[in-house]
């Protein structure tokens, strides 16, 4: 292996020690285990000259020498990738960076192995070795990299993934075909059901392929088909395998007693006419458990779904009537009746769609040679919001598991009762049963950004959350919901009935509000109560909206239980924030630790006292306040009877014009009050126009005579410029030097301060600052500041 001693050449070698590791480098496969034995000042020179694949079996020997790789990988990151990793100064392991980073690149064919020596060798498969560090992993648009990771020569690969995955992301995702869709349902079953991935990530879908998202949305939520499909699919998975044969043999003994109709007792006749390759497929679908999510017309699967139209009939005529016994109440004689409407169900429904299903299979037998396969995939992913015009659901319906009376006792008013998508379904979110869909391990986290979510869509996750027990954040950022937000949280309303339920962080956000927000928070807290961190956001204020009452009684009179609450964030749309309205959620919130109002306007002066006076009042464990983008120019009173708050430790006042027409006399009083206050910990005063004289002002807060405690100080967006952050520096090194070299002050954020105009003197400054606290900047460009700014240079 010519290439270390082509690395040294270059620099020329100085010693015979480094002429004898590069000599011992190439013969790695026959010298190694002499080679870990050999003392550490001699690994030290051989560690940076053997390939990837020899350094990562190098580490244990590295580690009982007292040697830290750390270096060596970070040379690898910047001559293999040559870029600079975001957040490069939190990474803590380099090694497991450039591997996670390593494979990606290689699974999505953007990294040639032949690129570097260090990586050709042919004891490295790229892919194999580094899976074990991959932790997180990125797949985008015609899901090439699932395709390469469910073949048959990468199973060891997908292996090593399901115990080492644990977010998985799909990014800018296209609409793909049969086999592609298959090999995604194989990855996710083997990454989610029996692996370790905890968090699905899916963001910048514009136009989500419905079929698509609803396959992973069902899969993450941990459900799939019965396992003895796997074999037709010749997956891998040996455990589906034998626990489907398993259940597959107990349904056939308990089919007679249960006395229901499956869709092989009334479709044989149907069957009998197919090839045998169609009764093979029907044999495979009698184990499914379901059918793919439709739209009203069933257009979603338009073209796509070739799934007999019997079985079809069967589910709905099931879903009218239920069968299941251990649900209601007359014992065995009310079963035996209800077995026979079923039956009858099932024949007025077959003969209803008789000449449909004629015609169906005439055109499906012509296009037969265009999608031979494509029931493979349909079957398997199971109708959980069918919106079919011709069913009527009955509205005693409902998830398995799940009390009746918990639906029929929602508050009067609810704003999902109205949903007219709701009420099509015949109850609030028109769940039915999923047991005929196999349960599997599902993720915790669940975040969707930037896809759209349909009304159908929107049924098919709400049915999908009332039963996802394991679900512990679930978030949903500009997704289109306006009314459809009631659908989803009916769904957590079912949810939240388990008692073993572990939902505790919500986030929501969009573009327009489709009613007030506090309304909307209320109304939230009231359907789930176990929710320990809240996020409500919105951009706009819907146009609609504006012509309603702001107290709508629909969510205004819902009463909220005491809640678990702990971390609140509202948003407004520029919505005015009344007191009077957000007090009943700080009246059940006593947990709340955190609250951050943003973007609320005030609708009088008295507003941000009653507010304060609410918070004492009702929340005496409120550690975090914040505002941001609240114009609090003409509320000082209120601004320093928060600082002088014995209770709060954060205060936020984020671009809160709060030095607007400031006097000096307020700033001493806000010196004072900070350097009176033993509690405060945290200060973030970000683009509030603070300048330089008044950074050089905050300075006396850590004064001899100063009593604070504040350890963290954040003026970015403050137009500073260098001549005063150094004049700010030498007077806290002043009463630094006062107080005997002792200070609490650990941190100061300088972020989007004019530290441009004089680069040497900005230089100085945070240098000088460097050796007091931890400074956090960035290299801003002050030109592009706004002419607001002008007024305070």
């Amino acid at each position: 292996m010519a290439a270390p001693s082509g690395a040294m050449s270059a620099e020329g070698p100085r010693s015979l020690q480094a002429l004898s590791a590069a000599a011992v480098s190439r013969s790695m496969a026959a010298l190694e285990p002499d080679v870990w034995a050999l003392p550490g000042h001699l690994l030290r020179g051989l560690l940076p000259l053997l390939s990837v694949f020899r350094l990562e079996r190098a580490e244990p020997a590295a580690r009982r020498a007292g040697l830290s790789t750390q270096p060596i990988w970070r040379k690898l990151w910047d001559d293999v990738m040559k870029t600079r990793p975001p957040n490069s100064e939190n990474i803590t392991c380099w090694r497991k960076k450039f591997f996670e980073t390593f494979f990606s690149n290689v699974l999505h064919g953007v990294l040639d192995v032949s690129s570097d020596w260090r990586l050709n060798d042919h004891h490295f498969s790229p892919l194999l070795h580094s899976s074990p560090h991959v932790t997180q992993l990125t797949l985008c648009n015609m899901l090439q990299g699932a395709v390469e990771l469910a073949a048959e020569h990468n199973q060891k690969v997908l292996e090593n993934l399901a115990g080492s995955l644990r977010i998985l992301k799909f990014q800018h995702l296209l609409s793909s075909d049969q086999s592609i869709r298959r090999s995604l349902v194989l990855l996710l079953h083997r990454l989610i059901h029996h692996g370790s991935v905890s968090q699905v990530s899916m963001c910048a879908w514009p136009v989500p392929d419905t079929v698509l998202l609803v396959l992973i949305l069902s899969m993450s939520a941990g459900f799939w088909r019965s396992g003895n499909a796997l074999t037709y699919h010749s997956s891998p998975c040996g455990l589906c395998r034998e626990e489907g044969n398993t259940q597959s043999q107990k349904s056939t003994q308990e089919q007679p007693e249960r006395g229901c109709c499956s869709e092989r007792e009334w479709s044989d006749g149907e069957h009998q006419k197919e090839s045998p390759r169609a009764l093979e497929k029907a044999d495979v679908q009698a184990e499914v458990s379901g059918w793919v999510a439709g739209t009203g017309q069933n257009t979603a699967l338009s073209g796509l779904n070739c799934c007999p139209l019997e079985s079809q009939a069967c589910e709905e005529a099931s879903i009218k009537v239920s069968c299941d016994h251990t649900s209601r109440q007359g014992g065995s004689s009310s079963c035996f009746s209800e077995q026979l409407s079923c039956r009858s169900a099932l024949r007025k429904s077959r003969r209803r769609m008789k000449s449909t299903v004629g015609k169906k299979r005439r055109c499906l037998r012509r296009s037969r040679g265009l999608c031979a396969d494509l029931d493979d995939l349909y079957d398997f992913v199971f109708t959980v919001a069918r919106e079919d015009s011709s069913v009527s659901v009955d509205q005693n319906t409902i998830t398995e598991g799940e009390n009746p009376d918990n639906w029929t006792s929602s508050s009067t008013g609810s704003p999902c009762c109205g949903h007219a998508g709701c009420k099509r379904r015949g109850g609030p979110t028109g769940i039915f049963s999923l047991k005929a869909a196999h349960r599997f391990r599902s993720v915790s986290t669940l975040e969707l950004f930037s896809i759209p979510l349909t009304g159908d869509t929107c049924r098919t996750l709400s049915n999908l959350l009332s039963s996802w027990v394991s679900l512990e954040n679930l978030v949903l950022s500009y997704n289109g919901l306006d009314a459809n937000i009631f659908c989803i949280l009916s769904g957590l309303r079912a949810l939240s009935q388990h008692s073993d339920c572990c939902l505790r962080v919500l986030r929501v956000s969009d573009v327009f509000s489709h009613m007030p927000c506090v309304e909307l928070v209320r109304y939230i807290l009231s359907v789930f109560p176990r929710l320990q961190m809240l996020s409500v956001s919105f951009d706009l204020k819907n146009q609609l909206e504006g012509s309603r009452p702001e107290g709508n009684p629909s969510c205004s009179d819902a009463e909220i239980p005491e809640c678990c609450l702990e971390q609140l964030e509202i948003r407004f749309p520029r919505e005015p924030l009344h007191t009077a309205f957000l007090l009943p959620v700080l009246k059940a919130s006593k947990s709340l630790q955190q609250l951050s109002l943003d973007s609320a306007t005030l609708p009088s002066s008295q507003e941000l006292g009653l507010l304060l006076q609410a918070l004492r009042e009702c929340n005496p464990n409120l550690k975090k306040l914040s505002f941001h983008d609240v114009n609090l120019a003409d509320h000082q009173k209120e601004v320093l009877l928060l600082l002088q708050d014995p209770i709060l430790q954060e205060i936020t006042f984020s671009f809160c014009r709060l030095f607007e027409s400031c006097t000096t006399e307020f700033l001493s009083e806000i010196i004072n009050t900070v350097k009176r206050n033993s509690s405060l910990k945290s200060l973030k005063l970000p683009g509030n126009r603070l300048g330089n004289h008044r950074l050089v002002a905050l300075a006396d807060i850590f004064s001899e005579d100063s009593s604070s405690s504040l350890c963290q100080l954040d003026v970015s967006s403050n137009c500073i410029k260098p001549d005063g952050l150094l004049e700010f520096t030498k007077k806290l090194e002043g009463h630094i030097q006062q107080r005997g070299g002792k200070t609490q002050f650990t941190h100061l954020r300088l972020f989007q301060n004019w530290l441009d105009q004089d680069a040497e003197t900005a230089q100085e400054a945070l240098r000088r600052l460097r050796a007091v606290c931890s400074v956090v900047n960035d290299s801003w460009d002050s030109s592009q500041a706004f002419a607001d700014y002008i007024s305070v240079m």
